[in-house]
């Protein structure tokens, strides 16, 4: 019996000791080390890059900051992005997409929809049990999540939901730079839950940018690493009208080409490509042909270029410069944007505080200061302008 006793402690021990690292250790270890730099900060530039990156409007139209247990108002001493270091690089606006479902063994070739790797990450950080077979409710709980980190930042942070929001947060920003508005996004639309009346709780919880797919085919759209790879279905017509008519941004990353394609043809509002590379400088089944750069620039929209080495192939600034000249050589200065995919399980050069590096890389490479000025965040701003809901 004694022998029993101590064995059956020693399980408990066993478990124990496997729950604490489940639901304490396993997430932030997966978010340190699958959320890297390349090189760590401080960042050092010239004072003449500094000075001009400083009075900058900086945005970045994509990051997964929300996915982890990083509080976004306390500096981190991993990952990229947090306000703390938003501020100290400058960042203007940031875009902060929530991602719900991602297929085991995530791939860019292709991926079906049948299983999930955030379920196990949802349960280990213990988000609500209503998040555990929800993807609306993983969505929702996201959005919350930056509603409330807003409500307690002392008005560091804050959210844009209209043009409104927009115009009154840069004339704070004129009096204090040491603030950041956030814009609420969506990696891929499979929380609908195949149900089109969800289109509309999305919008009232904040979401102003949707992406249509992520990694697997869904039912609005196919993927560009899905098993089908297809176009638009009905569901997906209906709710890039009814995003039209809500001044929602329609998120082309990730989608298949045929439904850029179905996508540009019914568009009457410019999208946006939150983040990706192109294949003229790097070739992969999820970066833009020349064909749909031009296509997209014809509609208005903006291309956001990603940090990470299957956007560029490769992590270098240099990579990241080249890439970004191309799409201004082929379509013209005003269609390029940053979408760097902090946060999102990637390797990259720096985390945020290290823009003013691309900033001195671009003044370097030749673009003039109007130019960088444009690419930094002024194409964004503008774009936003354009589109974000009146009030």
């Amino acid at each position: 019996m004694k022998r029993l006793k101590n064995y059956l402690r020693g399980l408990l021990a066993v478990v124990l000791l496997g729950a604490v690292a489940f639901f304490g250790v396993a997430p932030r270890w997966f978010d340190r080390n699958y959320n890297t730099v390349a090189q760590a900060p401080p960042y050092l530039a010239s004072e003449a890059a500094r000075q001009f990156h400083e009075r900058l409007f900086v945005a970045d139209l994509h990051a997964d900051q929300l996915l982890w247990t990083r509080d976004p108002l306390q500096r981190a001493s991993h990952g990229h992005v947090d306000v703390p270091r938003l501020i100290e690089g400058n960042v203007a606006l940031q875009v902060f997409s929530v991602v719900t479902k991602s297929p085991v063994g995530q791939n860019y070739e292709s991926n079906a929809a049948d299983t999930d790797q955030i379920t196990p990450m949802v349960i280990a950080q213990l988000w609500p049990l209503r998040t555990w077979t929800s993807l609306k409710e993983r969505a929702l709980y996201q959005a919350q999540k930056l509603r409330h980190a807003a409500a307690r930042s002392d008005g560091r942070l804050t959210l844009i939901r209209t043009k409104a929001d927009l115009e009154q947060y840069l004339a704070r920003r004129q009096q204090d730079p040491n603030v950041v508005a956030g814009l609420l996004a969506m990696e891929g639309l499979h929380p609908l839950e195949g149900d089109f009346a969800n289109l509309d709780v999305f919008y009232d919880a904040g979401y102003r940018m949707l992406g249509l797919t992520h990694f697997f085919d869904n039912e609005v759209a196919g993927s560009a690493h899905g098993l089908e790879k297809g176009g638009l279905t009905e569901l997906g017509r209906q709710v890039i009208r009814r995003m039209e008519q809500r001044h929602i941004l329609v998120d082309l990353a990730h989608v298949s080409p045929q439904s850029i394609d179905e996508i540009l043809e019914m568009a009457t509002r410019p999208v946006v490509v939150s983040h990706t590379g192109v294949q003229g400088t790097c070739a992969g089944v999820r970066n833009l042909s020349d064909r749909h750069l031009q296509r997209i620039a014809d509609n208005g929209g903006v291309i956001g270029i990603g940090y990470w080495d299957g956007a560029l192939c490769s992590t270098e600034l240099d990579a990241l410069v080249h890439a970004i000249r191309y799409v201004v050589d082929h379509v013209g200065i005003a269609h390029v944007a940053l979408g760097s995919d902090f946060d999102g399980t990637t390797h990259t050069l720096f985390d945020t505080t290290g823009l003013v590096l691309l900033t001195e890389a671009l003044l370097a490479d030749g673009f003039s200061e109007k130019e960088v000025a444009l690419i930094m965040g002024g194409n964004v701003l503008r774009l936003l302008k354009e589109t974000l809901p009146p009030s």
